[in-house]
C-alpha cells in the first residue's frame, strides 16, 4: 500500500486563520493535530495537536505552572476566548520549519517511519508539485496496518 492509498481529506487552516477558529477544527473534527497551508495549497507547517494547544494558552501560564494555580476555576476555564485577534500566523515559530509531508507513493513504512521519527500524529501527503492531496493520521496508519482489509 501507498500514501495516496490511506491519505483522506482533512479541514485546513491558514497563518491568517484566527487561533481560536484553529481550535475549533481541530476539535470538531476530532484531529490529532493540523495542517497549516499557504495560498496555493502546500502545506506549510504540520501542527500536532499539542502545539495547537500551545497557541492558545497564554505563554506566561506555559512558562510558570503555579501562575496557572492563581487563577480560579471559572476563569481558567474562559483563557482561550481572551484570545482576540490572534492568528495561527502570529504563534509559529519564528525559525521556519519543514512540514512533516510525503510523496502520494510513500510505502506505508516510510510513513510509520516519519511518523515516529518526528513525534508526529499527522503527515500531509503531496502531490509532485507540492500541493496537499489529503493527510494521514495515526490513527488512519495503525488501522491499516493492523487491519489491511478494512481498507479495500
Amino acid at each position: 500500500m501507498q500514501a495516496r492509498d490511506i491519505a483522506v481529506q482533512l479541514p485546513t487552516v491558514t497563518v491568517h486563520d484566527p487561533v481560536a477558529k484553529a481550535v475549533r477544527v481541530m476539535a470538531m473534527g476530532g484531529l490529532p493535530g493540523l495542517i497549516v497551508v499557504d495560498d496555493k495549497s502546500r502545506p506549510r507547517m504540520v501542527l500536532p495537536g499539542t502545539q495547537v494547544l500551545r497557541m492558545a494558552v497564554p505563554g506566561a501560564f506555559q512558562e510558570d505552572p503555579a501562575l496557572a494555580r492563581t487563577i480560579d476555576e471559572a476563569h481558567a476555564d474562559l483563557f482561550w476566548q481572551a484570545l482576540g485577534g490572534l492568528t495561527v500566523g502570529d504563534c509559529l515559530p519564528r525559525q521556519q520549519v519543514a512540514p512533516v509531508t510525503v510523496k502520494l507513493e510513500a510505502t506505508l513504512l516510510e510513513v510509520a517511519a516519519l511518523m515516529a521519527r518526528l513525534r508526529s500524529p499527522l503527515v500531509a501527503v503531496v502531490d509532485r508539485t507540492g500541493e496537499l492531496a489529503g493527510a494521514i493520521t495515526l490513527g488512519r496508519l495503525l488501522t491499516s496496518l493492523a487491519m489491511p482489509d478494512l481498507d479495500d
